[in-house]
């Protein structure tokens, strides 16, 4: 792959990172890399200074193993507070930047300096207090992107709750299997929201689950829409507004253990029941920091908007990243194509985005609506773009940066995940990045590929290992320790493997291929569903694709690519033939796929992740495990249909 971009010395002049290496005394950023991977206990105490994150009470010790790497404790003896961190001393701080911005689908603006944030947190923290929220409990919010979701989140934090966010495109059993999970004692929803011009009964989805969960006691309403005819049950549900009416506003952070539970989040397994990813006040905060910070290179009073939902950990990287650096966290409820296909863009100008997060599949997404769309915008804001979620395309790789970034900024694709609290991979500001390249490992990671006995490779594609154990990595699975151990630690003991397909390449570049739960192995050689992808996407009749593996009598497993056109494509015959013959001549005639099927639309989850597991499962037939998190559930009757012929 060719350099994409390559850093300004004006670029580097600024860099978070750069002042970093000079303050530690660094010319080389992968020299800094590595050097933070051997020796944590001298990295993490230095970002942490150099960050300005603030402990209440010192540690005894940066990092505890004494029960192993899978339980590692961080910040020993330390106390914080993570509201404390992200709102409350920006508000003594800069009080009248903005903290947060919101625009709703239907045009509506509004947005709370860090005083008014501050403000709202305090208030908050104490209605959850009054109705008998402790230290440790849990309390769960099904809500719109909006500022609400930090008033809520922040408020947890500041009295030492966990907080539970749920995905808010959920029906109620998805919800209720959450609830009933972390046992909430509270939850936090709307009224209702829009999405696509339709309203979205969240009050009544919240309802239908909490009669299923009797751990909930009460039910805090947002007025979202204003509707008249909300259903409210006396004595459980009360609206946000009564529930901080009188409240003084003088509850000061509770300083807790940096150990102490601050986030339990659920992400869906290919099988059995979603897994409750368990993170804690100061490793998360310090990670997320990190990425924001040093791989993001954000700033105080910068603008920030990833496309996301609180139900994916890309919600909570820019609630608690970008307040943790003083920035403002811009929300858009809604899609960002509708109620008009440029609406993203028009954000990104209205508001003066500086750093857009935005995944590899909704980028293709919006691609087919054409050059134009962007092009009418002024994004002359825009200084880095983030992505992630999963494997580029080199096309849509190299549209983003030259249509959307203009070729002036860096696209930092990171990798990391929900139980990483973070990411394992990132190119920096600081450093020229290849077209579809995570980077390297991120600053503090240990990361390195393997062969199956857990040697190192080079040059060939292995798996994703983290050697040491981090600040951001989850403290477990909710209430199931045996599961975490066997999905993470015990392939190769003492080692991470988080189930990615990586290779490295001659200039030390890293690449992934992809979910090696996904990889298809056809005739004994292993294939990432990205690369037979990225063949098919190049064809200007291809707007996104999905490629799976399906038993085959003599490859072992063979190619079908499932195939959505732009609009104005039709399937056909010589179409077919050209896809097929893209693939073999981009891999080599052993991979040319048996099949490519044409569909309307592939299974996505909200935060636009192809589900490939769902295609592959209707594809043989099979069960296609949690598919709670699907946006568009109706594709997979499609998939079916086209399968059978």
């Amino acid at each position: 792959m060719e350099i994409a971009w390559t850093p300004t010395p004006e670029a580097l002049e600024h860099a978070n990172v750069v002042r970093l290496m000079r303050r530690l005394g660094f010319d080389d950023y992968r020299e800094l890399q590595r050097r933070s991977a051997e020796d944590p206990e001298w990295f993490w105490p230095a970002a942490i200074d150099d960050m300005g994150l603030e402990f209440s009470q010192p540690w005894d010790s940066v990092v505890d193993v004494s029960r192993g790497p899978e339980w590692a404790t961080w910040y020993v003896g330390g106390k914080l507070n993570l509201a404390w961190n992200c709102v409350h001393r920006w508000a003594e701080r800069t009080p009248d930047v903005a903290a947060a911005l919101w625009e709703s689908e239907d045009g509506e603006r509004h947005g709370l300096s860090y005083r008014e944030l501050s403000e709202r947190v305090t208030r908050f923290a104490e209605a959850l207090a009054s109705l008998g929220v402790d230290p440790g409990d849990r309390v769960a919010f099904f809500l719109p992107m909006s500022p609400e979701v930090s008033i809520v989140s922040h408020a947890c934090a500041h009295i030492g709750a966990v907080q539970v966010p749920i995905f808010s495109g959920f029906a109620a059993p998805a919800v209720a299997q959450r609830l009933q999970d972390s046992e909430a004692k509270v939850v936090v929803t709307a009224d209702g929201s829009l999405r696509r011009g339709r309203e979205v009964p969240m009050k009544e989805i919240v309802d239908e689950a909490v009669r299923e969960s009797p751990s909930v006691e009460h039910v805090v309403v947002w007025r979202r829409l204003g509707r008249d005819d909300v259903p409210m049950t006396p004595g459980r549900d009360l609206f946000d507004s009564e529930a901080m009416e009188g409240r003084p506003g003088t509850l000061e952070p509770l300083q807790v253990e940096s150990e102490h539970p601050y986030l339990l989040t659920y992400t869906s397994g290919t099988t059995g029941r979603p897994k409750g990813v368990v993170h804690v006040q100061g490793g998360f905060l310090v990670s997320i920091a990190r990425e924001v910070a040093y791989q993001a290179d954000a700033k105080p009073g910068e603008v920030v908007h990833f496309v996301t939902d609180m139900g994916w950990i890309m919600g909570p990287w820019e609630v608690v990243g970008g307040n943790a650096l003083g920035c403002t966290v811009l929300f858009a409820e809604g899609a960002p194509d509708w109620p008009a296909a440029d609406r993203l863009w028009s954000l990104v100008e209205r508001e003066r985005v500086a750093i857009l997060g935005i995944s590899p599949t909704l980028t293709r997404a919006l691609i087919p609506h054409g050059r134009e769309l962007v092009e009418r915008h002024d994004l002359s804001s825009l200084r880095v773009l983030v992505t992630t979620g999963e494997p580029w395309n080199p096309e849509p790789y190299r549209w983003l940066a030259e249509v959307v970034g203009g070729g002036r900024c860096p696209i930092i694709n990171c990798s990391g995940g929900t139980e990483v609290g973070a990411c394992f991979l990132s190119p920096t500001v600081a450093t020229p990045i290849k077209t579809c390249s995570l980077g390297g490992p991120a600053l503090g990671m240990a990361m390195d590929v393997v062969d199956v006995e857990g040697r190192s490779v080079r040059g060939e594609v292995g798996e994703l290992v983290c050697r040491r154990p981090f600040p951001g990595m989850t403290r477990g699975f909710w209430r199931d320790p045996e599961r975490y151990l066997d999905t993470y630690w015990r392939r190769l003991p003492g080692v991470w493997v988080h189930g990615d397909w990586a290779s490295v390449d001659e200039d030390g570049y890293w690449f992934l291929h992809g979910r090696s739960d996904d990889t298809l192995n056809i005739a004994g050689k292993r294939v990432g569903p990205a690369e037979l992808e990225s063949a098919v996407v190049a064809h200007p009749a291809v707007a996104e694709a999905a490629a799976v593996g399906v038993p085959h009598e003599v490859k072992g497993e063979t190619a079908w690519i499932f195939c959505a056109l732009v609009p104005g494509a039709e399937p056909s015959d010589e179409l077919e033939s050209e896809l097929r013959a893209l693939v073999s001549a981009e891999l080599g005639k052993a991979f040319a796929p048996e099949r490519i099927l044409f569909v309307g639309a592939l299974p996505k989850t909200r935060s636009a992740k192809i589900v490939r597991r769902a295609v592959r499962a209707k594809a043989l037939g099979a069960d296609p495990g949690d598919l709670s998190s699907l946006e568009n559930p109706e594709t997979l009757a499609e998939i079916e249909a086209v399968v059978r012929g």
